[in-house]
């Protein structure tokens, strides 16, 4: 969640987020439900209406997805995208208040046999997800509901005490938080597969510049080759997973058939191949419910390569 109009110094900027996110997780949580909805539909609707950067990004990678959409389809997809990501965003600041039951029934979860199968196998599962969703909620129902911990990465976000608030959150929910930091994350999120533990993994978006490119609904992307190198080094499952909501308050999973890791190839074609059938994965649950991807930066390469300012549209 960005904020928008707010004085271009960093510090300033850094500062006011890292206010408005601790308002969120203190004042919203407390609010009822459906003042809760009413209150970020509003601010879905009025963040759409100005058309910042954010929400041009959104309408320019949606027309990627859903190439055949004119002018009104993109600006309503666009739209809806922007109240499925407020929904994220109302969600994520109440569920730390949430009880077992009210995560367990806010989520149906298809195929969901093999996550459990690969666990009670002993060899360790990945899950990969797209931004689809919320995935913290998905997080959730596996602390809670299947009662497993799993390990995750997160960005490093600036100020760091913005960054201590995701975390703080996320270590709330039962989930083990590593920082974006390359080697050092990556040797203990393959310790904890080998022991036949969960990772968790946010994988649509490179955020190291040197991730495997993908075909992604027709464009070249860039994606990251963590999950296939880690199934590939630890013989864990690696299972993709998208999200998606409805009508109801309930949000929708599935648990798409495990990526296998391929019988031939050296270490980098079998990288390209896997992380390839992660973006296939991606793409299918993304083309059923294009206003639920909360993709409001670059990701295609041929919309990275103009840049040369990487402090503007992230």
């Amino acid at each position: 969640m960005s904020v928008a109009g707010a004085d271009a110094r960093p510090g300033v900027k850094e500062r006011l987020s890292d206010a408005l996110y601790g308002l969120g997780w203190t004042a919203v949580k407390t609010l009822p439900e459906p003042a809760a909805r009413a209150l970020f539909r509003t601010l879905a609707d009025q963040v759409w209406k100005r058309r910042g950067k954010s929400v041009l990004r959104l309408e320019a990678n949606l027309a990627r997805v859903v190439p055949d959409a004119g002018p009104a389809r993109l600006a309503a997809l666009s739209r809806a995208g922007m109240r499925s990501y407020m929904r994220y965003w109302m969600e994520s600041f109440r569920l730390p208040t949430w009880s077992p039951e009210r995560i367990k029934a806010s989520i149906d979860v298809t195929d969901a046999h093999r996550l459990t199968d690969g666990l009670d196998s002993g060899r360790g599962v990945i899950l990969a997800l797209p931004h689809l969703g919320n995935w913290d909620l998905a997080g959730a129902w596996v602390t809670t509901d299947l009662k497993v911990p799993f390990t995750t990465v997160a960005e490093r976000l600036k100020p760091e005490s913005l960054y201590d608030r995701f975390v703080a959150y996320r270590e709330g929910l039962g989930m083990e938080v590593l920082p974006h930091n390359g080697g050092a994350a990556f040797g203990t999120l393959a310790r904890r597969l080998r022991s036949g533990g969960l990772v968790c993994l946010v994988a649509d978006r490179d955020l190291s510049a040197s991730g495997v490119e993908v075909s992604f609904f027709g464009d070249t992307a860039r994606m990251p080759a963590g999950p296939a190198l880690l199934a590939q080094q630890t013989g864990a499952l690696l299972l993709p997973v998208t999200l998606s909501y409805d009508d109801t308050p309930v949000m929708k999973a599935r648990i798409h058939p495990a990526v296998e890791v391929p019988e031939s190839g050296d270490r980098a074609g079998k990288t390209s191949v896997m992380t390839q059938a992660l973006a296939d994965a991606f793409a299918l649950g993304i083309a059923e419910h294009p206003e639920d991807w909360h993709m409001l930066q670059r990701l295609w390469l041929a919309d990275l390569a103009p840049r040369t300012d990487r402090s503007g549209d992230q």
